[in-house]
């Protein structure tokens, strides 16, 4: 069975895509979690938790940031209250809190970002205990198709959303207004992008939280037109991020996948279906905001 999992930056919007037909809610705190639309109290992450069990839905809790010594001070009393409130899984990549994770009763998800490109790599931390592992969205499908013959876990892979393709530490943001003796928010309501030298056109998103500095690829990820193929290959699990995608127009992109999703396990999705679909997230994506297939189709040899 294919499982829709989807990001939430409220709990309005979280019910909304309960009943859009997303089968997993993800979220969490600014604090654990990496860009993240919301950052969710303890009290609204337990009654999500307890809404999208009622539905016979689940949730999944970020808890992927690099975990500096100050913030793994605080994790132990975080996983007590995950514990108590018991999501579906917790997403994370810190090895020092996997460790920790050892204490408790909660299932896994590995999640290192960049660096989980290979099958060697996922099998680890599956006799580590993780029962799933987030694939790198630099990952081409032909590399992706020899991944999934030797893998025993769920695979996730992103098919709609924003793609992270830098993060620091430092506050690369601050540092230049500060710099140039300017005033400026470097928060991610600000909207602020970069472009690159001599291509006007090319629009990097970036702002700064408490992570640091993330960076965005020129265009969002969409691979509605490759959903059959993905799971045709085994990889039944597809992440809808909503980061940059806000309100009810990322509620109506998530149904129109819920709809694909649908059709794809009745045998009832072909072209037409796919090019309809294609016109409706069109519709609702943000302007201003490209969409491309990101390294999907890419030569594996011509990744350098």
């Amino acid at each position: 069975m294919i499982e829709l999992i989807a990001t939430a930056e409220s709990l309005e919007q979280a019910e909304e895509l309960l009943t859009a037909g997303v089968d997993t809610l993800y979220i969490g705190e600014e604090t654990f979690g990496l860009r993240l639309p919301h950052s969710f109290s303890r009290e609204e992450q337990k009654a999500l938790i307890d809404l999208a069990h009622t539905q016979g839905k689940k949730v999944n809790i970020a808890v992927n940031g690099i975990m500096h010594p100050e913030k793994m001070k605080m994790i132990p009393e975080y996983l007590d209250f995950l514990a108590e409130v018991k999501p579906d899984h917790v997403v994370v990549g810190d090895t020092g809190v996997i460790y920790l994770l050892q204490e408790y009763d909660l299932p896994y998800i590995y999640d290192a970002e960049t660096l989980v490109t290979n099958a060697r790599q996922i099998n680890f931390w599956q006799k580590k205990g993780a029962v799933g592992a987030i694939l790198a969205r630099e990952v081409p499908f032909e590399e992706m198709q020899r991944l999934s013959e030797h893998v025993n876990v769920p695979v996730e892979v992103l098919v709609y959303g924003a793609t992270c393709i830098h993060q620091s530490k430092r506050p690369l943001l601050d540092n230049y207004f500060n710099y140039t003796k300017q005033t400026e928010s470097a928060s991610k309501e600000r909207g602020l992008f970069i472009s690159e030298p001599k291509k006007a056109e090319t629009h990097y998103s970036i702002y700064e939280d408490q992570h640091g500095t993330h960076i965005f690829a020129d265009n969002d990820l969409n691979l509605i037109n490759e959903l059959a193929e993905l799971n045709q290959a085994g990889y039944q699990t597809w992440k809808l991020d909503g980061l940059f995608t806000p309100g009810k127009d990322f509620v109506a992109i998530a149904k129109i996948f819920a709809e694909a999703k649908s059709a794809i396990e009745t045998n009832s999705w072909d072209e037409s279906a796919a090019i309809s679909a294609q016109q409706a997230i069109q519709k609702y994506h943000p302007v201003g905001r490209g969409m491309d297939t990101g390294f999907y189709h890419l030569d594996p040899t011509a990744i350098k």
